[in-house]
């Protein structure tokens, strides 16, 4: 496959936009981004590779496109995205996978505040975030479906990775942490307990993802402790809006 580069320094973000959508390249290089807005919103059937840091809303409504950033990201990455990729290797500002509905994104630095909030699953859509580092406050807020993982790479393996107010409103999904100690001062709306033998099996195959993506040692992540954060059954919120 022929990559096509494209050199941002001279264009706004619409102009940029209009570039990638034209092109006939399947594969496409993007260099000196620097916080253009909206790249590969609604997109599908592209891999663009992107070098700079990428404004706002990076992959919003994506249809199924891969992105790769090789540095950080700002806010709003992957919102309300239905499929497709998107693979950080810096960090990345505040509602990342806002609304997500479907597709995965990792990130292998850390991430800003209300990361995954309103994320929600549908038949097969099952979404999944996976951060490499820590997640700031509201982490999970109102979450519906998907999973999180927070792997603390860069913390010291005991500490929750998370700031507070972790899973506020949650009436869905699942977000595992990689920690030896419980999450403190939860919301009521969920529990956190130690992941199961099986909770692992689970999540087992996006750490490996992860690790490929970012040239990890997946084994070595497996084998350390984790707690998985859910939905208290007796919440009002997953009696409103779950059936069961």
């Amino acid at each position: 496959m022929t990559e096509m580069t494209i050199d941002a320094r001279d264009l706004d973000f619409a102009a940029l936009g209009r570039q990638i959508r034209s092109s006939d390249s399947k594969q496409l290089a993007l260099v000196n981004v620097r916080g253009h807005r909206y790249i590969g919103a609604g997109l599908s059937g592209k891999v663009i590779d992107i070098f700079g840091v990428p404004g706002n809303a990076l992959g919003a409504y994506m249809e199924g496109a891969k992105l790769r950033v090789h540095g950080n990201a700002q806010d709003a990455v992957g919102d309300t995205m239905n499929e497709g990729e998107i693979t950080v290797h810096g960090s990345c500002g505040d509602a990342l996978g806002y609304a997500m509905r479907g597709g995965c994104i990792f990130v292998r630095g850390s991430v800003g505040y209300r990361c995954g909030i309103h994320m929600k699953a549908y038949e097969q859509k099952q979404p999944l975030i996976v951060i490499g580092g820590s997640a700031g406050s509201f982490l999970g807020e109102y979450q519906a479906g998907g999973r999180i993982v927070v792997l603390g790479l860069d913390g010291d393996g005991e500490t929750p990775p998370v700031g507070d107010f972790l899973g506020t409103g949650q009436h869905g999904g699942e977000i595992f942490l990689r920690c030896k100690r419980a999450p403190e001062a939860l919301p009521s709306q969920v529990t956190a307990a130690p992941a199961t033998e099986e909770d692992m099996e689970r999540v087992a195959p996006d750490i490996r993802a992860f690790c490929q993506r970012f040239g990890l040692d997946a084994e070595t992540l497996l084998r350390d402790s984790y707690y998985c954060v859910r939905p208290n059954t007796q919440n009002p919120y997953k009696r409103l809006y779950t059936v069961y």
